[in-house]
């Protein structure tokens, strides 16, 4: 890890934090900015250049209705030659019954440079349930497209868990959709019973599903889920839980509630990076939703000997 020198925090107040490095050479980050309001999307030809570089409002939310709250969450995918982004949004900042009013939603561009162009609403990716939904990415294995996202089941208690559907097209689900996880151990329920934030890494053989468990203080962590690359992604016996997190608080780095993260790679493509985020405080007055300092932030993967990916502990603040 001695050769990589990118700084943490990389962006400060922007939790949730996506990077995509694309084919034309660029890293294209967007994260949940503090007011909730808008998707922003910065590039650059490296990832500390990210901390420098002019973000760009993509999207503004609505004055009323569906997208009129708490945007959350955006992830920038390319996929069959065009930009989509992913988010959630609501039609209020209330909460009932101790949940948001969460949905999922789609954005597409056609143009070479996402920051250029019209970004056109798809509308909302709709599931068997119209209830509380978030965090959804997607990926491709074996020539089919899956999305992967958190919500609330109605005859299961808690927050959210985590499905898997293939899809139509990138804003369409299509046949069976199906549960892979839900929070079952001690770690993940702490403050509420949360499975969330999804994030793909495909090595070795397998494929890796971080995502992250309760709530969101020094408490929040995340978890791995682990399939075969052979196997049916759709059965969730395919998918076997490590039965410990696996990145949370350091207490001696100073880093709380480690989580929400992505996966990249460094520029020469030799070294995986995991990408989160987290507070450098423990203690938060009032909601830690609220809270802005949830701050973006990377790391190198080391990998075992088994071939499974080791992410130790999150590094200290660079002085």
């Amino acid at each position: 890890m001695s050769d990589f020198t990118v700084k943490n925090p990389l962006i400060e107040q922007r939790a949730d934090p996506w990077i995509y490095k694309h084919t034309d050479g660029y890293y294209y980050f967007t994260g949940s900015v503090p007011k909730y309001d808008r998707i922003e999307l910065r590039r650059s030809d490296s990832i500390q250049g990210l901390a420098d570089a002019e973000g760009k409002t993509i999207w503004v939310k609505h004055q009323k209705g569906l997208m009129s709250a708490n945007i959350w969450a955006p992830e920038i995918h390319f996929i069959d030659g065009k930009w989509y982004v992913y988010f959630a949004a609501a039609r209020t900042s209330e909460t009932k019954d101790g949940l948001f009013d969460h949905r999922m939603f789609v954005l597409e561009n056609a143009y070479e440079n996402p920051l250029e162009g019209e970004w056109i609403e798809k509308g909302q990716v709709k599931t068997k349930w119209e209830t509380f939904a978030l965090d959804a990415t997607s990926f491709e294995h074996k020539g089919i497209r899956y999305y992967v996202w958190a919500q609330k089941d109605p005859e299961i208690k808690g927050n959210s868990n985590i499905y898997i559907s293939e899809m139509e097209n990138p804003w369409t689900l299509k046949g069976e959709q199906v549960c892979i996880t839900t929070p079952e151990y001690n770690w993940e329920k702490i403050g509420y019973l949360v499975n969330e934030g999804p994030a793909i890494l495909k090595r070795n053989g397998r494929i890796f599903m971080t995502f992250s468990a309760s709530a969101t203080d020094y408490n929040y962590c995340m978890g791995l889920l682990t399939a075969d690359e052979n196997s049916n992604l759709l059965d969730p016996a395919s998918w076997v839980k490590t039965p410990e997190p696996v990145f949370s608080t350091s207490e001696e780095n100073s880093q709380y509630g480690p989580g929400h993260n992505s996966f990249t790679v460094s520029e020469d493509g030799k070294q995986d990076i995991l990408v989160y985020h987290a507070r450098s405080y423990k203690e938060i007055v009032g909601d830690p939703l609220y809270d802005p300092n949830r701050h973006a932030r990377v790391q190198v993967i080391q990998w075992n000997e088994d071939g499974t990916p080791n992410f130790g502990v999150p590094r200290p603040d660079t002085n």
